[in-house]
């Protein structure tokens, strides 16, 4: 990725965080001082359709949506939502996905659509950099399943100039205060998983 400038899509279902992932970004690299837009994507109902964040960063935007190949890192919160959207990211870009199976309801209610058997094998036929991340397994050993976002926060923290500390600042502003350590612990865990892959 450029020193300044990146185009990250988040994918997910609704109810997964998505949303909140793609502020905490936000909000890190504002913080940072570089300018920074977003545009979001809901599917049909706020939980079990497909969501979809395109946080564009640079010294200046003038666009919020990501044109079709051009993000820098995906990051996918479900399997088969992470093959959906691979064609999205750049030829050299990194993909971090959740190996978590949940089906949205847009397949469940359709007979147009059937969930791939092998995602995230399909995703790294096309992409040469996929990193897969066990995140509900990981969220559920820390004690909480909604740790997921934060865990992949951490993971695409690694590929990205700003500092631990100012992640950590502002996943502390964003999560209820009693929830504070265990999100800061996630967020750490998800850093490591980048690092083992990194030295494997």
């Amino acid at each position: 990725m450029a020193k300044d400038s990146f185009n990250i899509l988040i994918v997910g279902v609704g109810g997964q965080g998505v949303l909140l992932a793609s502020e905490i970004l936000s909000e890190v690299a504002m913080t940072h001082g570089l300018d920074v837009k977003k545009s979001e994507v809901h599917g049909m109902a706020q939980r079990g359709g497909v969501v979809t964040s395109h946080v564009k960063i640079a010294p200046k935007v003038y666009s919020p949506t990501i044109e079709y190949g051009q993000a820098d890192a995906l990051i996918a919160f479900e399997r088969a939502e992470g093959l959906r959207a691979i064609d999205g990211m750049k030829k050299d870009g990194v993909a971090i996905v959740s190996t978590t199976k949940l089906v949205p309801a847009i397949v469940t209610s359709s007979k147009q659509f059937n969930y791939p058997d092998d995602p995230v094998g399909e995703m790294k036929k096309k992409a040469d950099r996929v990193i897969d991340v066990q995140a509900d397994k990981l969220a559920a050993e820390l004690g909480n399943p909604r740790l997921v976002n934060t865990i992949m926060l951490g993971v695409l923290s690694n590929f990205l100039p700003f500092e631990e500390s100012l992640w950590k600042k502002v996943i502390e502003g964003r999560v209820k205060e009693k929830f504070v350590p265990i999100n800061i612990t996630a967020f750490e865990a998800g850093r490591r998983i980048r690092l083992e892959t990194a030295r494997a």
